[in-house]
């Protein structure tokens, strides 16, 4: 595995550990909506690196976005936390 890509997996792990199970079944729910509404808060689980991107007009891809409104504002700190790029959202 590539560098990148074990850094990727082990954010990915720790993101997924921060959520509870309620947060979880939101978020599951969220990856089956059609796409975020226009400026969304989201993390792309795919790209860390971009850290909080807000929802553009067009259709952002739901099967690897974290959006903010399906966690808590507790557990969306711890997130943002474990970004590699730090992000003040």
């Amino acid at each position: 595995m590539k560098t990148k890509d074990t850094t990727d997996y082990l954010t990915r792990e720790k993101i997924l550990k921060l959520l509870s199970d309620e947060e979880v079944a939101a978020v599951s729910t969220a990856e089956t909506a059609a796409q975020l509404a226009d400026g969304d808060e989201f993390i792309d689980l795919n790209a860390f690196v971009l850290g909080v991107q807000l929802a553009p007009k067009a259709k952002t891809p739901m099967g690897h976005v974290l959006p903010k409104k399906a966690v808590h504002a507790g557990t969306w700190k711890k997130i943002v936390a474990q970004l590699p790029v730090a992000s003040a959202r």
